[in-house]
């Protein structure tokens, strides 16, 4: 059995990392960015802006399973080339940098590519030194003194694609797969590799024949952990772990052979035992099997002391529309009209303009993104709605959750200003015939 609300609760409760400490780690890394922009230091001269990355762009952060475990990010600090520096430069100076503050000179030290800034008994934050050099995009390494080749915004840009072809999915499998290796320490895999291996088996086509193959979170945990499965056991050997958003740059030198094989028996374990607790109809046997493989903590949900729509407690009006319950259209979604929107934040003075979806879909306050069909295959003609919905206590408490459905003005476009923290969502709705028959939905997470 699916076990819907069993996974909500398990996803919300024991995996993710909780809203507190996400809005904590968004404080720690904005004042970073700002010492590192405006400080009297070699850094602040060449500063250009910091670049979430890896899970703390991806979203894939989870809560530390183990007594000892603890969560880090990844910022890119993007820098002008000085060419007067060598490779190992850069790490060194941003040390130094670092150095010049009471705040943080007790907290840092230095990695080959990065320089870290430890919160004690919280989190750490990798700062990584990014530059463009000749029309590519390097991070540089002190200890061989390389520049090596990278493209973080595209892996990015790669990963956020395949998780809205997964209906938003692919993120809380994800996760789900790092809570399975850092609570069972059956197997080892670099949380990287683990991205590339997941999402490279979410497939837009197999929408084509199945609009449902990842619907929800037990469906698509099923469904790509049986395509990883048949990947693994078709490459006994470890096959080359490409990066998707540089293809000539790869992570083999991060896992071994070993570790991969042991990787592939476990899978092969997990996902047969996943696909069980799916197929078994009897509630009680698949909670059993269910907990098999997540543990005791995937259990019955507590009664919610109150539901997400009265949460608001009277401080702000539930203002959001549904198309078929308010608008009266049906929802008919053709998988052959494919269609996609995107985010591009727009430039201001001081900042650079960016695809939403390059930096995790997180953008600061204060800046205008403007919202475009980036592919749109329903042929014409068609009518376009939009809608926004606000989250988190600032958008409540300035009575601002939204959520109307608005048509669009004949413009195919939407700006709309980043003001309230927290993780909202723009939709749109492509109605031909009185029916919707696409949709798109992007995350907006504003810090």
């Amino acid at each position: 059995m699916k076990l819907l609300s069993y996974f909500a609760s398990f996803l919300d409760n024991e995996v993710n990392l909780n809203q507190t400490r996400i809005d904590q780690l968004d404080d720690r890394v904005n004042a970073i960015t700002k010492f590192l922009q405006e400080g009297d230091h070699e850094i602040g001269q060449l500063f250009i802006q910091t670049i979430p990355q890896g899970s703390y762009a991806h979203r894939t952060i989870i809560k530390p399973v183990g007594p000892n475990d603890e969560f880090d990010a990844d910022v890119l600090l993007e820098l002008n080339e000085d060419t007067t520096w060598s490779a190992a430069d850069y790490v060194q100076k941003l040390y130094s940098s670092f150095q010049t503050s009471s705040t943080y000179r007790g907290m840092v030290w230095r990695r080959s590519r990065c320089v870290v800034v430890d919160y004690a008994n919280e989190f750490h934050v990798d700062v990584v030194p990014y530059l463009e050099r000749h029309g590519e995009h390097y991070i540089t390494n002190r200890s061989t003194g390389e520049f090596e080749l990278t493209n973080p915004e595209g892996f990015n840009a790669w990963l956020e694609e395949k998780n809205r072809t997964a209906k938003g999915n692919l993120i809380k499998v994800i996760r789900l797969a790092k809570y399975l290796r850092d609570y069972k320490n059956t197997f080892s895999v670099p949380s990287v590799i683990l991205n590339i291996l997941l999402g490279d088996r979410v497939n837009e086509a197999l929408l084509l024949g199945d609009a449902q193959h990842y619907q929800d979170v037990p469906t698509a945990l099923k469904n790509v952990l049986a395509a990883l499965n048949s990947y693994l056991q078709a490459n006994p050997t470890m096959p080359t772990l490409s990066d998707p958003s540089c293809p000539s740059e790869n992570f083999n030198h991060r896992w071994d052979q070993d570790r991969y094989s042991n990787f592939r028996s476990w899978i092969k374990y997990y996902s047969t035992k996943i696909a069980s607790a799916y197929a078994e109809t009897d509630k009680a046997t698949s909670l059993a099997q269910w907990q098999e493989v997540f543990g005791d903590e995937f259990k019955v949900p507590e009664p919610e002391a109150t539901k997400s729509a009265s949460s608001f407690s009277g401080r702000a009006r539930n203002t959001e529309q549904f198309l078929e319950q308010d608008l009266g259209i049906p929802i008919r979604i053709e998988p052959r009209y494919r269609f996609r929107i995107e985010g591009r934040v727009l430039r201001k003075a001081g900042f650079r303009h960016y695809p939403l979806r390059t930096r995790g879909n997180k953008v600061g306050k204060h800046r205008t993104i403007r919202f475009t069909f980036q592919r749109c295959e329903v042929p014409g003609p068609y009518q376009v709605f939009w809608k926004v919905r606000n989250f988190g206590d600032e958008a409540v408490r300035a009575d601002c959750i939204r959520g109307q459905i608005v048509a669009d003005e004949g413009l195919e476009r939407k700006d709309e200003p980043t003001r309230y923290r927290g993780n909202h969502y723009v939709e749109c709705y492509i109605v031909k015939n009185g029916v919707c028959v696409a949709m798109d939905r992007q995350p907006v997470i504003i810090t």
